[in-house]
């Protein structure tokens, strides 16, 4: 057992976990899959040196999986705060996700996957992020500045490949 903050706990290993055919899912999961499809910003919970959740606002894309698995998120990071150094230490996160009138939610449970730092204008790094950008915003007036600013922020790609889904998925 470790000591966490002054408490006993046994120290958390992450989960195995298979990913599941889309096609295996029920309704209520298939739904709550396209809510996240449907939306683009939610709440990164990751997990601080203490135990407890760190979360974070963030905005992202869900790419669907290929023959109906379940897909990946999205998020562009900096390497300065505080998820990213969680994530590097416990790649375990959830996403939540909830519908504009706030009743329905999903939260999605993933090992998340981190890019390398960005470190030139050209790099892949910077080329995923340029991809992410377009999907989440649209065009930008100026990619050589936006290229530059991503290497000068050390941006990061996190992946989250959705392992499984949770929660409210409305009407």
């Amino acid at each position: 057992m470790g000591r966490v903050s002054g408490y006993d706990c046994p120290r958390a290993k992450p989960a195995r976990v298979t990913r599941v055919s889309a096609m295996a899912l029920s309704e209520s999961d298939r739904r709550l899959v396209e809510l996240i499809a449907g939306g683009n910003h939610g709440v990164l919970t990751t997990i601080k040196t203490d135990g407890r959740p760190q979360l974070s606002n963030i905005s992202y894309h869900y790419y669907p999986g290929p023959d109906g698995e379940f897909g990946t998120i999205k998020v562009s990071i900096t390497a300065d705060r505080a998820k990213y150094r969680n994530l590097l230490r416990d790649p375990r996160a959830s996403l939540h996700v909830s519908s504009a009138d706030f009743w329905a939610y999903t939260v999605a449970e993933a090992t998340a996957e981190l890019s390398a730092v960005a470190a030139e204008k050209a790099d892949d790094t910077v080329d995923e992020l340029v991809e992410l950008f377009t999907d989440v915003q649209g065009e930008h007036p100026d990619w050589d500045d936006y290229r530059r600013a991503m290497v000068a922020d050390k941006r990061v790609v996190l992946r989250l490949p959705v392992s499984r889904v949770y929660g409210v998925p409305g009407r």
